[in-house]
């Protein structure tokens, strides 16, 4: 069998044991320790779709039922994927394929002002119901910031938005831009804590809607407003913008035009914080099924692309931090959480077990990239000038420690 033989010649670490869809036992085990899992094929089509594309056509089985992972263990099939994914990579049928996709990669993240709409809705418009399975009651749909192992989910994304607002210095005079508001948590904590005017833009009709509602339920709404919007329509000047977690959805033909964009909304003396995944490698290309099913138009950028773009439109990096592990362990909190509420995702109107499976599959890879991959989340502060942040750190940890403090009283 092709598959068995060429996962011989990939696994190094783990083992696996694959039934395929004739019943045939193939038992394949590592050079060194790691999960060991079963797996079982129920469509002979697998034998070779698996052998020429797994990137995709993993996801796709388990998605499809068409591929099992005996007690449940879809965590340890994909840890040992990802500790032999640097193998799997150098297969030359897979690298072939990644040398494909690099080569028309700009293609699949041109995300001009309406394609951009309809890719934020393929995800975010969903039930919001869904969201309440596994997020914080914040909904902070983004990497939560561990001060301790300890931390629940809650107190990570506190801390967050603490470690955030800390390195934005605002100032209650100051106009606040949020691009890529989400439910608007973020946005509605700046205005209540620092008193801030804030305006947030979303190409999510959902996320707008409830935004919106919670505003006026917090009594904000005279100074917290959120629109349907693409940033690249925004108008007037802010003295401070803030981005997390939707410059993955930009796409890199389009980072000088978001960089320019922000230049030319930010105050001369503003300051902008920009919270991203990134990789820890060189430019690559989106994971086909993640592309396909999660976040279409999407992308995970290399810092060097990144800052290429800032220093052709002349910002100032005035600070950059990477969280390594944060977002893995953000994920681990989110897939228990989602699979505790597995069967109240499944009675949902228009939900079914495809769905829930292709949710797994998502949570778990996602965390196991960062864990096993060289994902990582990076925050960049951006002026238009060198003097628009301090120029030592010591306000960060001040200023969160500060908002955390009054939080807990």
């Amino acid at each position: 069998m092709i598959l068995a033989k060429g996962l011989q010649r990939l696994i190094r670490a783990g083992s696996i044991t694959l039934i395929d869809a004739r019943g045939r036992s193939h038992r394949i085990v590592g050079e060194t320790p790691g999960p060991d899992v079963t797996i079982r094929l129920h469509d002979r089509s697998l034998h070779r779709k698996l052998a020429l594309n797994p990137r995709l056509r993993v996801g796709e089985a388990y998605m499809d039922g068409t591929l099992t992972v005996d007690d449940g263990r879809l965590y340890d099939f994909l840890d040992l994927l990802g500790l032999n994914m640097a193998s799997l990579e150098a297969h030359p049928l897979v690298a072939v394929k990644m040398g494909l996709e690099q080569a028309v990669r700009r293609l699949g993240q041109y995300n001009p002002v309406g394609r951009a709409q309809r890719n934020v809705a393929h995800h975010y418009d969903l039930n919001g119901a869904l969201y309440d399975t596994f997020l914080d009651a914040d909904r902070q749909y983004s990497c939560a910031y561990f001060r301790t192992p300890q931390d629940t989910l809650e107190q990570a994304q506190a801390a967050k938005k603490a470690h955030i607002i800390a390195k934005l210095l605002i100032e209650p005079r100051h106009k606040v831009l949020d691009i890529g508001s989400g439910w608007g948590g973020l946005g509605l904590q700046i205005a209540r804590d620092s008193g801030a005017d804030v305006t947030g833009v979303t190409l999510s009709v959902e996320q707008q809607a409830a935004s919106s509602r919670r505003a006026l339920e917090a009594g904000l709404a005279d100074r917290a407003r959120f629109k349907l919007l693409d940033y690249r329509r925004e108008t007037g000047t802010y003295d401070r913008i803030v981005s997390v977690g939707m410059f993955e959805h930009v796409g890199a033909p389009h980072y000088r035009e978001f960089f320019a964009k922000v230049k030319s909304l930010l105050a001369e003396d503003g300051v902008m914080l920009l919270h991203s995944i990134g990789t820890m490698g060189p430019p690559g290309t989106q994971n086909p099924w993640i592309r396909k099913y999660i976040f279409p138009g999407g992308y995970t950028p290399s810092l060097s692309e990144v800052l290429r773009a800032i220093e052709h439109v002349g910002l100032y990096v005035t600070d950059i931090e990477i969280l390594r592990l944060h977002y893995a362990e953000t994920l681990r909190h989110w897939r228990q959480r989602f699979m505790a509420n597995r069967d109240r995702v499944k009675a949902m109107a228009g939900y079914d077990d495809r769905f829930c499976r292709m949710w797994e599959f998502y949570l778990a890879a996602a965390e196991m990239s960062f864990r096993r991959m060289g994902q990582m989340v990076f925050q960049l502060q951006l002026g238009r000038t060198q003097t628009a942040a301090p120029l030592t750190r010591d306000y960060v940890l001040d200023g969160e420690r500060a908002r955390l403090s009054v939080a807990a009283e």
